[in-house]
C-alpha cells in the first residue's frame, strides 16, 4: 500500500476509534446508571463471568496497577455489591466475588446494555455483523500480541 493510503487509513481508523469509543462510552454509561461508573460494571461484568477472582487477577485482566483496582474494589465493596473473603490457608489473599445485591445491579445493567447493542446490531446484515465483529476480534489479538512483545507478559 502506498504512503499516502496508509495515511488516510491510520487518520480514519483514529478518528472512528475515538468517535466510537466515546459515544459507545456515553450510552453505555446511560444504562448503567448513576449506581455505577462504567469501570465499577467492566469489574462486576469480569466477576460474574470469573465467580471468584483476586485483585491481582483483574489487576492483569484490565491492564491496571493494583492500587487502581484496589480503590474501585473498596467502593464496590462500600456499596454491598461484592464480598471479599481470605484465603484460610494465605491470609494475604482475597478472593472477591458478587454479592447477591451486586448480582441483580450486574443483571439489571447487563439487559439493558444488551438491548442497546441489539438495537444497533439488528441493523447490520447478518454477514455483515459477522464480518465485523471477527475482524475487531482480529485486532484485538494482535493488540495483545504487541503488547505482550513489548512488555514480555502473556495473557
Amino acid at each position: 500500500m502506498s504512503c499516502s493510503i496508509i495515511t488516510e487509513l491510520v487518520d480514519r481508523y483514529i478518528a472512528v476509534s475515538y468517535s466510537v469509543t466515546n459515544i459507545a462510552e456515553t450510552l453505555v454509561k446511560e444504562q448503567i446508571g448513576s449506581d455505577l461508573t462504567n469501570d465499577q460494571h467492566y469489574m462486576l461484568r469480569y466477576m460474574s463471568g470469573a465467580k471468584t477472582c483476586t485483585s491481582t487477577e483483574l489487576a492483569a485482566a484490565f491492564n491496571v496497577k493494583k492500587s487502581a483496582i484496589t480503590a474501585i474494589i473498596t467502593r464496590l465493596h462500600e456499596k454491598g455489591l461484592i464480598e471479599r473473603d481470605r484465603d484460610e490457608n494465605d491470609r494475604r489473599v482475597v478472593y472477591l466475588t458478587l454479592s447477591d445485591k451486586g448480582h441483580e445491579l450486574f443483571e439489571k445493567a447487563e439487559n439493558r446494555i444488551h438491548t442497546l447493542v441489539e438495537s444497533f446490531i439488528n441493523k447490520f446484515d447478518p454477514e455483515e455483523i459477522t464480518q465485523f465483529i471477527e475482524t475487531y476480534e482480529k485486532l484485538n489479538r494482535l493488540l495483545i500480541e504487541n503488547k505482550e512483545m513489548h512488555t514480555g507478559e502473556s495473557e
